[in-house]
């Protein structure tokens, strides 16, 4: 049975239980049994190459000793269980000087529930886990990536307060032109399920990553923080099934809740990859954590204001934002001029409508800046649709392949981009302008015919001008119609 057929049948199992409501819980249900399972699964990695391996989990609470026997304890012996000893024992793990193993566990059973009230049902649920689930087959282990970020795919609630599954093309061209390298300290202050960081994991190890030391090197330099209980949990075991062995630096933390100040240099990064959360507004307070020129509840606006401030200098970002943040005014506009003032946003590219459906049909970009020197000129890049795709959907979504064109175009900072050229879909504008235009960034492609503008007072120039039509319209006809009564 493939992995992507167990899940549905848990599922399906699931669904039966009265405890279990909506997606949301199956799959918090689910990933916290995925872990434990997965977990061990790593343990006896562990235990084969270390001699001295002791695990952080009490032995009567590991896996294997309740869960992997077909025939072991179920109903309500089993509901007592899980309730009263499993739960209540993980959330209170100490953690061991030498081994911040325990730490970890701690940190995803913190907020985790069991919802499930049948015992018996939970016994089906474990047992297809045991007999599905094997991490330590190379080629499960390949297809169980596939299926968590189906998983993901799956939160159709994620959206509610504006966050939702970054899709996979999009971090890995990010992350791409990024390119951190080996040492680089790579950071996602609003990393939800750790997408961006995967792929960090991924492209350092492919480009990078020669020995066994480079590994370990590496496993230092990744850093997240997400807020939220269920996203910091499915981050934590993202990065377990992506071979970190100990996800301590994956903190269930709000970033936004820290005062912009505390951030000393020690804590400053070379790298951010980040899709912050639009849309939503952060709890009374948080933005007294600012300066005063940067208070807003707009939860996009502040993590930018971070962003900025936590990289080094020579700090590198790439970031998703949306059309809002492109032509706003008031404090956007002020956040703008600090971004040009003290980084040097050197693209922009524009992705078209449908990228993040079925979450929310408002267009973004992709932002890419480095700390240290400000923006003399931007460059925009539309992205366009491939050829006989009117839109994104659930069966033609947006491949990585999409974006070889950008890359081809992409050439070097180190340069200033001097390879680039402008054509179609790229073009180049000053600084001078984008003050001219009160440092509003949305600006058309000026190799297209008429587009949809989003300049508040282009729409209402325009739409002053439509009425000024009707109007001129309807005098027009008064004259005739008086005319023809005279007559």
């Amino acid at each position: 049975m493939s992995i992507s057929t167990t899940i549905k049948s848990i599922q399906d199992i699931m669904r039966k239980d009265v405890g279990v409501d909506g997606d949301a819980q199956r799959i918090g249900q689910l990933v916290w049994m995925l872990f434990l399972k997965i977990f061990d699964d790593r343990e006896q990695e562990w235990e084969l190459f270390d001699d001295n391996y002791h695990s952080p989990i009490p032995q009567h609470l590991r896996w294997r000793n309740w869960a992997a026997d077909a025939e072991g304890i179920t109903g309500d012996e089993l509901k007592a269980f899980i309730d009263q000893d499993l739960f209540p024992g993980l959330q209170s793990l100490q953690p061991r000087s030498d081994d911040k193993r325990a730490y970890v566990v701690r940190s995803v059973f913190e907020d985790a529930y069991n919802y499930m009230k049948s015992g018996q049902l939970i016994r089906q649920v474990i047992n297809k886990i045991q007999e599905g689930v094997d991490f330590n087959q190379s080629q499960q282990r390949h297809a169980f990536g596939d299926m968590y970020e189906q998983i993901l795919k799956d939160l159709q609630n994620a959206g509610n307060a504006g966050e939702f599954y970054t899709p996979r093309p999009i971090t890995e061209f990010m992350v791409n032109r990024i390119d951190p390298k080996l040492d680089d300290k790579v950071m996602d202050p609003a990393c939800g399920t750790g997408g961006f960081l995967t792929c960090t994991i991924e492209h350092k190890r492919k480009h990078y990553v020669k020995t066994a030391d480079d590994e370990q090197r590496m496993q230092r330099t990744i850093l997240g923080v997400e807020k939220k209980p269920l996203p910091h949990l499915l981050a934590t075991t993202n990065m377990i099934m992506h071979g970190i062995e100990v996800p301590d630096q994956i903190r269930h933390d709000n970033t936004l809740a820290q005062p912009l100040i505390s951030w000393g240099p020690k804590e400053r990064v070379d790298v951010i990859v980040a899709n912050p959360p639009f849309g939503g507004m952060e709890e009374d307070g948080i933005e007294t954590n600012f300066p005063q020129a940067f208070r807003t509840r707009e939860t996009a606006d502040l993590f930018l204001t971070l962003f900025i401030h936590l990289l080094k200098d020579g700090g590198r970002a790439a970031v998703v934002l949306p059309d809002g943040f492109l032509f706003g005014e008031g404090m956007k506009t002020r956040l703008k001029e600090k971004l040009l003032g003290e980084c040097n946003l050197h693209t922009i590219i524009r992705l078209p409508n449908g990228v993040f459906n079925p979450y929310t049909g408002i267009k973004t970009n992709l932002l890419f800046f480095t700390k240290g020197r400000p923006t003399e000129h931007v460059w925009y890049y539309e992205h366009p649709y491939p050829e006989g795709v009117k839109n994104y959907s659930k069966t033609r979504p947006m491949r990585f392949e999409e974006f070889q064109t950008e890359i081809d175009w992409w050439g070097s900072e180190a340069d200033g981009f001097a390879s680039r050229v402008e054509n179609e879909q790229a073009w180049k504008v000053s600084l001078d302008d984008i003050k001219a235009r009160n440092y509003n960034l949305d600006i058309k492609n000026p190799h297209q015919g008429e587009q949809i503008s989003h300049d508040p007072d282009e729409l209402l120039a325009l739409y002053a001008q439509q009425q000024a039509d009707i109007q001129a319209i309807r005098d027009q006809l008064k004259g005739i119609l008086a005319g023809a009564l005279q007559s």
